[in-house]
């Protein structure tokens, strides 16, 4: 398993965010169910390992959510519809879309899901299904609210520059 670096709590800083292999072997690296990799002011970066015959759980979002799968072989239900997925497929499930994913292969089913705005604490690392579950009925995986603040927010309060 890969050492990766605990991602910051703060709103992130002007500068670059680098992730060698993320199409290939980095997902594969994580041994975890989720661990945020990266929170910005309008997004956030995932990982998720779903193990043989684990699934991420029906649910429903408000916010938008991209999954690019790594390797492995699954099946999504998004919106009614089903679609089998693997390494090197995307999915998008838009805010308030009912979804489901579930592991059909005999590996593991890496991925990596960008939320936006962020759906998860800037820190979180789940595990497992169970305990990431156990967190968000407790309240304790919430997103920070500077993630959720609007674009005019951000520039009034002068985290980002209004284009000129």
């Amino acid at each position: 398993m890969a050492s990766f670096s605990t991602p910051s709590s703060e709103p992130p800083k002007h500068e670059m965010q680098y992730f060698p292999n993320m199409t290939t072997s980095l997902p594969s690296k994580s041994a975890e169910f989720r661990r945020v990799l990266w929170t910005g002011l309008y997004s956030q970066l995932v990982l998720m390992t779903v193990p043989v015959g684990g699934d991420i759980g029906e649910e429903i979002h408000t916010v938008d959510q991209i999954l690019t799968f790594t390797s492995g072989t699954g099946l999504a239900q998004v919106g009614g519809k089903e679609q089998k997925v693997g390494g090197g497929d995307m999915v998008i499930v838009p805010a308030g879309t009912k979804h489901q994913f579930l592991n059909t292969g005999e590996t593991p089913l890496t991925l990596y899901t960008v939320y936006s705005p962020a759906e998860h604490k800037a820190t979180t690392v789940h595990q497992t299904k169970e305990q990431g579950d156990k967190e968000e009925e407790e309240g304790i995986d919430e997103a920070p609210a500077w993630s959720q603040r609007s674009k005019k927010q951000n520039e009034d309060e002068g985290w980002v520059k209004a284009e000129e």
